[in-house]
């Protein structure tokens, strides 16, 4: 049997902060998911302003980036290539999910909903280098 690495609660703790800090420097009002390998929820903040839409979608991103292991804005450039994965399921094709990525294995993901999609993808990046 094999060991992998997963994330722990203190782990995830610290990547919200940096999301949400990368949030507020720049007075986004976002919702923050981060999830699991297999994309079940860790945490999950949804900040004053933050619409409460934001939060099924940043859930959907993170699940998507964890499940698929590839950032959300892969699947939203895969469907211009090819229609049909527009069908794929439990995917959103939106950017601003990212996988967290580990020794060489996704240990979970963050999803971040609220702000223009790259803006989202630039939180979700400030909550991974928040980790390290």
């Amino acid at each position: 049997m094999r060991t992998k690495p997963c994330l722990t609660a203190s782990d995830a703790l610290k990547m919200a902060a940096a999301c949400k800090a990368e949030a507020e420097k720049n007075k986004w009002s976002v919702t923050i998911a981060i999830t699991d390998d297999a994309g079940v929820p860790l945490y999950l903040e949804r900040m004053d302003g933050a619409t409460a839409t934001t939060a099924e979608v940043a859930v959907a991103k993170a699940r998507t980036s964890a499940m698929t292991r590839r950032p959300s804005k892969f699947w939203e450039e895969r469907i211009k290539e090819r229609p049909g994965f527009v069908n794929f399921p439990g995917v959103l094709h939106i950017q601003g999910g990212l996988p967290i990525m580990y020794q060489g294995e996704c240990v979970g993901a963050i999803g971040v909903s609220g702000v223009q999609s790259q803006e989202d993808e630039q939180i979700a990046q400030a909550g991974i280098a928040g980790l390290g």
